[in-house]
């Protein structure tokens, strides 16, 4: 058995031993391998965000948390071809590595015959809308927008002039430009800014308070003032 197929396998031994644990030295002798390979296989795991952990005591061992994982997933190649076109239209927004992951991580868990397949079906498949260079989009905006924690941006506005903001982050728009829509409690109002004038930004333990806005409006706001020029800054 080479590495990759392995990974694999430990992978479905957890998940069908779990919430029981399996101890390093039980997974090496179960796929015939040292106890020493077993855990550089398992932290090579953890490392790409398997959520294993690892529980002490004479009983302990290794767990998987089913809850946040895939089972082997049943799909046709043409199910799996559309899914993959479907993620390739997040190219150019702040989700095309997150899109990237996802597909990864839904091929990962096919049974390798259908993943075979759904690879010869995608050969057969081209996009030919180009897509527009991904916007440079710190992971600490998507982290606190997804974790709704307070933002605190270094942020130049269409004069050049830098400022300070506290920003509860409410969503992203995007087009031409991407903008981060949130809450600016320096303006004390909605305000969308624009991704390549963040010059700095750090997410705050401060969890943001819920604010009733809608994109949608907010997006129509943006076209009919020049994409959201005027509510910028």
């Amino acid at each position: 058995m080479n590495r990759t197929d392995r990974l694999y396998a430990l992978v479905e031994e957890l998940r069908a031993a779990s919430p029981r644990p399996r101890s390093a030295r039980w997974l090496a002798e179960r796929f015939e391998v040292s106890t020493r390979t077993i855990e550089r296989d398992l932290n090579a795991l953890q490392q790409s965000g398997v959520p294993l952990y690892a529980e002490q005591g004479r009983s302990g061992g290794y767990v998987l948390d089913r809850e946040r994982t895939l089972p082997p997933l049943n799909i046709t190649p043409a199910q799996a071809t559309a899914l993959a076109v479907g993620l390739h239209t997040l190219a150019g927004t702040p989700f095309e590595d997150d899109a990237r992951d996802a597909l990864r991580k839904v091929l990962a868990v096919m049974p390798q015959r259908e993943r075979m397949a759904a690879g010869e079906f995608a050969d057969r498949v081209r996009l030919l809308v180009p897509s527009a260079p991904p916007p440079d989009v710190p992971r600490v905006l998507r982290q606190a927008l997804s974790a709704r924690r307070v933002l605190r941006l270094v942020y130049a506005d269409a004069r050049g002039a830098t400022t300070e903001r506290l920003v509860e982050p409410l969503g992203f728009l995007g087009g031409e430009r991407w903008y981060l829509v949130g809450w600016c409690r320096l303006r004390d109002a909605v305000r969308g800014f624009r991704l390549d004038r963040v010059q700095d930004a750090q997410q705050l333990d401060e969890t943001a308070p819920p604010r009733l806005v809608d994109l949608a409006e907010l997006d129509t706001l943006g076209r009919e003032k020049t994409r959201l020029s005027e509510v910028t800054g």
